[in-house]
């Protein structure tokens, strides 16, 4: 599962995702949380930077109210679950990030900690989109978060983590048919252990009201089984 995470806004942004005309005067969120709004790169004629809302409201929905607003996907089922499949064809997106966060219970306790790439400040989470329009045709663009099994660093915090995408991946996610379910396989597999860290933060990170710079500070140690 994916339910917070991170993205800090570096100088380059456009150029790391090769968005050409990138829409500036974003800035950085320590503590993204479902319903808010965040960048989220899409591909039409070319890559762009867009804003949406996380949690998918499809697009045939009639009331958002009543229906779910998925912030994650699993990418074993995407094919075979009828919210997902159609938007494999035409609306991959990557969702850019820093980290993210997941809680490990330690007796009455939750201890959130936070997971980063130890090379890179930002990278590339696979994600689905859709456009749900209102009755005054006004667009709602939302997405949600691709998950997979936990790799050897996540797995004892949670049995799920992010699909996130290797660097060479993240164009093949975005252009082009359907990935081959083999490579699907590959591209939303669990992220090598070995290129992540993950350490303990502040609880302060329970309240999405809470952004700011110290919620990924440490304040302890980790290590993997």
């Amino acid at each position: 599962m994916c339910g917070r995470y991170s993205l800090i806004v570096i100088d380059d942004l456009g150029k790391r995702f090769r968005i050409y005309d990138p829409t500036l005067g974003i800035r950085s969120h320590f503590n993204i949380a479902p319903s808010q709004m965040s960048p989220v790169i899409v591909r039409h004629e070319h890559y762009q930077l867009v804003m949406m809302q996380w949690g998918l409201i499809p697009h045939w929905v009639k009331d958002p109210k009543k229906s779910m607003q998925p912030i994650n996907a699993k990418a074993e089922t995407l094919a075979e679950k009828p919210m997902f499949c159609g938007l494999l064809r035409s609306k991959r997106c990557l969702v850019p990030a820093s980290g993210f966060y997941e809680w490990k219970k330690e007796g009455t306790r939750k201890i959130p900690y936070y997971i980063h790439l130890k090379d890179g400040p930002v990278f590339a989470i696979a994600g689905l989109y859709d456009v749900w329009y209102d009755a005054f045709n006004e667009a709602h663009p939302t997405y949600t978060i691709i998950t997979t099994d936990a790799n050897e660093l996540v797995r004892p915090l949670h049995d799920r983590m992010p699909a996130i995408l290797k660097r060479e991946d993240e164009s093949r996610w975005l252009d082009g048919d359907i990935p081959s379910s083999d490579e699907m396989k590959r591209i939303l597999g669990p992220y090598p252990s070995g290129e992540m860290d993950a350490y303990p933060v502040s609880s302060r990170v329970n309240s999405p009201d809470a952004d700011d710079e110290k919620l990924i500070h440490p304040i302890g140690s980790f290590q993997s089984r």
